[in-house]
């Protein structure tokens, strides 16, 4: 089934929206690499190699754009909020930027362990099961971490945020994407 990676319900002048749609993405594509992994100890077949390979291409080239439009765009703004109600959001970014670390940690090992069985078209048993465990951290981390921004950062933003501000997110959004497809 093709992949409309721009498809979306939002558009660059609700940005918190549109961040909220890239998780619905981030949820679908480590859930394509979670069913990879059910295979990943067999004989690569064409349907696994195009799975994989949009997989991790997603997360090698789009999801670096949404860690940029959180930590670079929107989390500084938000930083600067003085409202009591947005202390609660405040309080996590700190935790939420270090998930995005182990994240990237995480999918440098998927990615390792993707390419060498699109190379060699097998994984032996040890290098599927560290693929497996790294996929199903990532799962975990992601669905903590997405619930975390989705029901308590997003909304505070979109809130507390001045429509300037919002306006200027969705922007940066925009420029981040130009020449490029996906969020």
């Amino acid at each position: 089934m093709p992949v409309q990676i721009g498809e979306s319900a939002h558009d660059f002048s609700h940005p918190t929206g549109l961040l909220s749609d890239c998780h619905r993405r981030i949820e679908m594509f480590v859930d394509l690499l979670e069913a990879v992994g059910k295979a990943i100890d067999r004989p690569a077949s064409d349907e696994i190699r195009r799975t994989l390979t949009s997989a991790l291409r997603y997360f090698r080239e789009a999801a670096p754009k949404h860690t940029a439009d959180e930590e670079e765009s929107l989390f500084p703004r938000l930083r600067r909020v003085q409202d009591p109600e947005a202390q609660a959001a405040l309080a996590k970014l700190d935790h939420l930027e270090k998930d995005h670390e182990s994240a990237e940690r995480l999918h440098a090992e998927v990615e390792r362990l993707g390419q060498l069985y699109l190379t060699r078209g097998t994984l032996t048993p040890a290098e599927a099961e560290e693929y497996r465990n790294a996929v199903a951290s990532l799962k975990r981390m992601y669905r903590q971490h997405i619930d975390i921004e989705d029901q308590v950062v997003f909304p505070i933003a979109a809130q507390m945020l001045p429509e300037r501000d919002q306006k200027v997110i969705g922007e940066e959004m925009a420029a981040r994407r130009r020449n490029s497809s996906g969020l």
